[in-house]
């Protein structure tokens, strides 16, 4: 049974700006929009992560489909759909009758003047692979399928302008395209293959457009698969990264769904979550070789960070039981510690990793005892995620990177200079700081402060404690700063704040929480989470588009972040001591995000949303912290 059933009647809009997103594993992933048009550079039958979860390459952008109508009045009918400039052609959104997601199959189903076609995508689970099937039933008419593969075959950030002269094999029912290193095997099960070179120029992607970035490019086509129907008959064709193996439908189906059963007895609303969660799963090797687990930070165009993985591994795997899989996340990230550090990230294309974060190793330090707490295995715990803590306690304590230290004076954890973006608040562009954070920031001493309370370092913490009271605190109506640095006080209203609340343990006194939450409800709540600037501060940014430069400057100065309403509500139901119309108010203020998973990407959640209303969608169309926290408070309010 599908997950989301949408009927379309043949409709463009709102279908054309919505997204579906099937992933592998292993970093790589298929998306596009429910109608079938590439309206970004991202979108594409086969990314494929060729160094798991980076190294991401866009290999299969597209097929071309046509139904060749033979009797009296011979046609070809095209039911794809592309842009080219302000143009839509073809229009095969016209025939489109009904998307349906489950999880492991997007399906598609077109009636073409009484001639009906079923088209499915699944990926290979842990393969650069996917498959794409079609079912035709022509009715009474004499009917051919041609199927032209688009291709890429260039890093997934990046959009072909070049004609280059692919390496090229042709088989019966198969082709081969080569790029460099890189090479694409597509094989049929059924029909021919006719081998015709061609290159479409112009294909444009709005999304882009309105990125401010490039927004056209050149795709080739090596030829067309073909096979004539006359009587009900499917299709498939496997598309992987060579070497590509045999792959059979319905095995890797089985298989596919063996990864991710169903949750018995669980609310819908849990079912489309847990649906969510498993996207973001991937693998990733540690630094001596052996196999592990991370967290994709979201889709289409990050990779694994700490500092969300981190944050993501309580609501994705822990409350959900993944011990195992949580257990090889945390020990992955333990081997790559160093100078009491996390890794914010891994390049893109040489996997190394880069250590330019504050906040990462610390949410580690929750992420871990989390993991004790839930999964009672001490055994990892003593043997490695202790001394990975008190390895970041030391460094911190000691000094590293980026000026990040503890301030001998007061006991607090300062860091970075007015050229360093090292909280979670980190949008850089042109060496332009646009949120600067340096110093004391609010979070990061809440965290450091539970940190030392979780290892028994209570003296250390007593003191951190006081000094972040007598550091922060403003008053009962406007709650904390956001960060202190030296004789300054960062007094902008930003969620930074919740955190001195919602973790289990707080450097404030019951009023100052309670305080703070009600500072947070009027000032940054929306239904959609929580602004990242409240809408009175005279560096509000209501919208979220333009140039690079123009977005990074709206990125944490007033757009909405979902992942923050998981703090706000731990924290508002902390107040509340949990009581009964507590947790009922925390249903009612989750329920608006959780109805946006089936409008803009199909059964996720978005990275961010325009501050002003309608709080617009924007970002990444799929983000792993906001699908993780929603996750985890849904499970906690039992919806």
């Amino acid at each position: 049974m599908a997950l989301y059933s949408i009927e379309t009647y043949g409709e463009l809009h709102p279908h054309l700006e919505q997204e579906w997103l099937i992933t592998n594993g292993i970093g790589g992933f298929a998306s596009g929009t429910l109608v079938g048009c590439n309206t970004r550079r991202y979108h594409g039958l086969l990314c494929a992560a060729l160094l798991p979860p980076v190294g991401r390459i866009m290999m299969l952008n597209r097929f071309s489909e046509i139904l060749h109508v033979g009797g009296d009045d011979p046609r070809a009918l095209e039911f794809s759909i592309n842009q080219f400039g302000d143009t839509l052609h073809p229009r095969g959104d016209r025939y489109l009758r009904r998307f349906d997601l489950d999880v492991a199959v997007a399906r598609w189903e077109y009636e073409i003047e009484g001639i009906v076609v079923v088209k499915e995508i699944q990926m290979s689970w842990r393969a650069n692979a996917v498959g794409v099937r079609y079912t035709i039933d022509p009715g009474k008419k004499d009917v051919e399928l041609s199927l032209l593969p688009f291709v890429r075959m260039m890093d997934f950030h990046a959009l072909r302008h070049e004609k280059e002269a692919f390496d090229e094999s042709h088989g019966p029912r198969e082709c081969s395209i080569g790029l460099g290193p890189n090479k694409l095997k597509i094989v049929a099960d059924g029909g021919s293959f006719r081998p015709q070179p061609d290159w479409w120029y112009g294909q444009s992607y709005p999304i882009e457009t309105e990125r401010g970035l490039d927004d056209r490019e050149d795709l080739y086509t090596p030829g067309r698969f073909v096979i004539a129907v006359k009587k009900r008959t499917s299709i498939t064709l496997w598309a992987g990264a060579e070497p590509t193996g045999s792959f059979n439908w319905d095995q890797e189906l089985a298989r596919r769904q063996k990864v991710f059963k169903p949750t018995p007895n669980a609310s819908p609303t849990l079912q489309h979550l847990l649906h969510a969660a498993n996207d973001f799963l991937a693998a990733r090797k540690t630094p001596d070789g052996q196999a592990g687990y991370t967290v994709v930070a979201g889709y289409p165009w990050f990779a694994d960070w700490g500092r969300d993985t981190m944050i993501s591994l309580p609501g994705l795997l822990l409350y959900t039981g993944r011990f195992d899989e949580a257990r090889q996340v945390l020990q992955v990230f333990a081997k790559y510690i160093s100078g009491g550090m996390i890794p914010n990230r891994f390049d893109d294309y040489t996997n190394e990793p880069s250590y330019n974060t504050v906040d990462a190793s610390l949410w580690f330090i929750h992420a871990a005892f989390e993991y004790l707490r839930l999964s009672r295995d001490s055994e990892t715990f003593e043997k490695i995620l202790r001394p990975a803590c008190y390895a970041i306690v030391a460094g911190y304590t000691q000094g590293t990177r980026y000026n990040i230290k503890v301030d001998p004076a007061d006991g607090l954890v300062t860091q970075g200079d007015e050229n360093t973006q090292l909280t979670w608040m980190d949008a850089k562009c042109d060496n332009v700081c646009f949120t600067p954070r340096q110093g004391k920031a609010v979070e990061i001493n809440a965290l450091w402060y539970h940190a030392l309370r979780l290892l028994g370092e209570n003296a250390r913490a007593d003191r951190v404690r006081e000094s972040f009271q007598k550091a922060f605190w403003l008053n009962p109506f406007r709650g904390l700063a956001d960060v202190v640095d030296g004789g300054r006080r960062d007094t902008s209203m930003r969620p930074n704040q919740i955190f001195a609340v919602s973790l289990a343990n707080s450097p404030l006194t019951r009023p100052q929480q309670e305080a703070v939450v009600e500072a947070v409800r009027r000032e940054l709540l929306t239904p959609v989470g929580l602004r990242t600037l409240a809408r009175s501060d005279p560096n509000y940014h209501g919208k979220y588009i333009g140039t690079q430069k123009e977005r990074d400057a709206a990125y944490h100065n007033g757009t909405v972040w979902p992942w923050v309403l998981g703090a706000f509500l731990e924290a508002y139901l902390k107040v509340n001591d949990r009581s009964e119309s507590s947790i009922e108010q925390g249903r009612r203020w989750l329920q608006p995000l959780l109805d946006t998973m089936g409008q803009a990407c199909i059964g996720q959640l978005d990275e961010i949303f325009e501050g002003d209303e309608p709080h617009r969608p924007v970002g990444c169309f799929a983000q792993a912290w906001s699908i993780a926290e929603a996750l985890r408070l849904a499970m906690e309010l039992g919806m």
